[in-house]
């Protein structure tokens, strides 16, 4: 049997945790600082866990999830 290809955008913007879960950057920090809160820019750092109706969206793309 062939391998399974997974989607290269899926792989490069999600990865999967041990148990699971789907984790991705988080959204809304790419431009327009300037017009977000100190507070808002704080708590967008790093990474955050979809939610699970999401999760199984982006796991189609990553078959070997």
């Amino acid at each position: 049997m062939p391998k399974m290809k997974t989607k290269s955008g899926a792989k490069k913007r999600f990865r999967l945790t041990a148990s699971g879960k789907v984790r991705s950057g988080q959204a809304g920090k790419q431009h327009g600082m300037i017009k977000r809160t100190n507070k808002q820019i704080r708590n967008q750092r790093g990474t955050t866990v979809l939610s699970s109706q999401d999760a199984k969206t982006v796991k189609k793309f990553l078959p070997y999830g």
